[in-house]
């Protein structure tokens, strides 16, 4: 008989969703590791965000807070189960208080996020869920963190940036930090930026596990002769923090010297009929693809020649990655933990943001060196499959869920080795995940 560890549940405000697709795959990889993982989502995902048959799927296996708590009985009965054990129900409600923002509004949706968190609860004791893990450190966490008191079991989340890092103080990261068993942060300016919050005594818990990409995915041929012109592609949000203001801009000095540079647009959002305005002068040579799936995405990179994504606040995108692992050259902005990920010269080029100076320039760059886009693709998809590899970081994340991490700061990929300590050291962990490892014989 094999046994396994008590069930993890996933929580995000929305899943699956476009702009999210890396949790979809860590959550996949997660279960191929054979963790019993159970996505849990705030809201329920429109059809415009089930895209492709695994995010549909997904769709299918999530558990739903606001709509489970618009049902008279299931609201009651959650009610009712927080009210029956009175220690945890006073240690949320005091936890609630304590994470309170300024203001009556804020007040009325702290006590928003406890109703949640009492729905999501009683799912979590029904399910025997002996953990709860976030992305983002928001008003999810906050959910997360309220649940795991009520339940009494143990929370971890992830943090990313930029939003959880500019209101650090309205979703009290540093309270958040404290009552987490650990941290993963996406890149090591994540991890810094929760020092400057977090108590020096809680620094041990923030560990680093990147996003990460299945490089299988996107493992196309190079071209053998690169063609002329430069066929760039953007990914994500159409939103203003993604700079597609400056993008345009540069697109259009840069053509005057290169008229056969081209633009695909992925995406959609709420800047899409400004940015096709913009757009218009320069016709055919700037297309609008939409949101496409994960296939669909791949498919567009693996036909592009470089990917250029201008925003003005990012954490460490997947989108880059995904570009990096197709073997292409990428251009992005030196903002947050960015410069972990593409090397200036080497993967590709960082630009300050807002420079459309810069940007140009690097654009005319890449569209005069083909032989230079080669090898800078080269260059990132090597990166990609030695530090971004969505399996080698599950295993790592794994490792933190079941406590045999040690004091790793993370896991080292070409050695696959990290200090790991016995899991009774941590008897929390101990207690809630179980000492025996996934897999192991009884």
């Amino acid at each position: 008989m094999t046994q396994q560890s008590s069930s993890i549940a996933y929580l995000t405000a929305l899943f699956p969703a476009v702009s999210h697709t890396f949790i979809l795959r860590e959550i996949e990889a997660l279960d191929d590791l054979g963790l019993d993982i159970r996505p849990v989502s705030v809201r329920r995902a429109g059809p415009e965000q089930l895209i492709g048959p695994a995010e549909k799927e997904a769709a299918r296996r999530t558990f739903h807070i606001i709509e489970t708590a618009k049902r008279p009985r299931e609201a009651a009965a959650a009610l009712w189960q927080a009210m029956r054990h009175p220690r945890p129900f006073v240690r949320a409600v005091s936890l609630a208080w304590r994470m309170r923002p300024p203001g009556v509004k804020a007040l009325v949706f702290q006590g928003i996020y406890l109703a949640e968190a009492m729905v999501l609860a009683r799912y979590l004791r029904r399910t025997g869920c002996g953990q709860i893990h976030t992305h983002f450190a928001n008003s999810s966490a906050t959910v997360g963190v309220l649940a795991a008191r009520l339940a009494n079991i143990g929370f971890s989340f992830t943090l990313h940036g930029p939003s959880d890092l500019f209101e650090a103080k309205y979703w009290r990261l540093d309270t958040k930090i404290a009552e987490a068993r650990f941290v993963a942060c996406i890149s090591h300016f994540a991890r810094s930026q929760a020092m400057l919050h977090a108590d020096p005594d809680q620094w041990h818990k923030l560990r680093i596990v990147h996003c990460g990409v299945v490089p299988e995915l996107y493992d196309m041929p190079v071209p053998a002769e690169p063609k002329a012109g430069l066929h760039l592609v953007f990914v994500g949000r159409l939103a203003p923090v993604k700079g597609l203001r400056i993008l345009l801009d540069a697109l259009a000095r840069a053509r005057e010297a290169r008229p056969d540079m081209r633009l695909t647009i992925i995406g959609d959002g709420p800047d899409r009929t400004e940015l096709e305005r913009l757009a218009a002068p320069m016709g055919a040579a700037v297309s609008f693809a939409g949101a496409l799936s994960q296939a669909d995405v791949a498919a567009r990179l693996a036909a592009a020649d470089a990917l250029v994504l201008p925003s003005f606040a990012e954490g460490v995108p997947v989108v880059l990655m995904e570009a990096m692992a197709s073997g292409k050259p990428v251009i992005a902005t030196r903002v947050a933990g960015v410069s972990e990920l593409v090397e200036d010269g080497v993967s590709g080029y960082l630009v300050p943001p807002g420079d459309v100076e810069t940007l140009t320039a690097r654009l005319l760059d890449l569209a005069d060196n083909p032989d230079l886009r080669v090898k800078m693709g080269q260059a990132g998809r090597e990166k990609v499959v030695r530090d971004f590899d969505i399996q080698h970081e599950a295993a790592w994340l794994a490792r933190l869920f079941r406590g045999e991490a040690g004091e790793a700061l993370r896991l080292d990929h070409s050695s696959g080795s990290v200090s790991v300590e016995d899991p009774a050291s941590d008897p929390f962990a101990a207690r809630q995940l179980g000492l025996t490892t996934l897999g192991e014989q009884t």
